[in-house]
């Protein structure tokens, strides 16, 4: 959610255009970055600015990214992410999706780590006054259908949390800082017993 806007869910065509490697990293790049241009995306990935913004515009045609509002008026094009859900278990199911419905969930997991990775790193206790973050984890006993509810109510919750505070990227108030937000609801695999 990286826009201003709630997450929409997105369908088999815009799956398969965004499940491409480079566009996956793109999209993480805006994600962690904000917005920026092809050539300073291009040259954080290693990548030609005539490639990224080729990618670039693919990403746009499926709803991916957009220009940002915030900088108008240049020479070059400022691109920022935009938020989507891959919320349709049938492209999971349908051999035609599930591979690239895959490729984004492990894209999309291997960025959590990542920045929950950095996060970790950059704490130094002898510079913490506050907790300087929060991690939350619980594990339940549900079925198929609770787990479904339960995510459908945790995410409405999530959406009222945070609407309040959407569209902030062109000013943001004095003082404040990005910060990241995972809500996460998945069953965790059988072990024997």
């Amino acid at each position: 959610m990286t826009d201003g806007k709630a997450p929409t869910s997105i369908g088999p065509a815009a799956l398969k255009a965004f499940a491409h490697p480079l566009r996956m990293r793109l999209y993480g790049e805006l994600v962690n970055r904000g917005a920026a241009t092809a050539s300073q995306l291009g040259r954080a990935l290693g990548e030609s600015s005539g490639q990224t913004s080729y990618h670039l515009r693919q990403l746009e045609k499926h709803g991916f990214v957009e220009d940002d509002p915030g900088h108008g008026g240049g020479r070059e094009r400022w691109w920022r992410a935009r938020g989507f859900a891959l919320s349709e278990p049938e492209l999971i199911r349908d051999p035609a999706t599930s591979a690239a419905a895959l490729a984004v969930m492990h894209q999309a997991v291997a960025d959590r780590t990542s920045t929950l990775a950095a996060w970790l790193g950059s704490i130094d206790p002898a510079q913490v006054n506050a907790m300087p973050g929060f991690l939350s984890s619980t594990t339940l006993w549900l079925t198929e259908q609770e787990a479904e509810t339960l995510a459908e109510e945790l995410s409405a919750v999530f959406e009222r949390a945070v609407s309040p505070y959407r569209g902030r990227e062109a000013a943001p108030p004095a003082g404040s800082g990005r910060v990241r937000l995972h809500l996460d609801v998945l069953p965790l695999p059988r072990t024997a017993e």
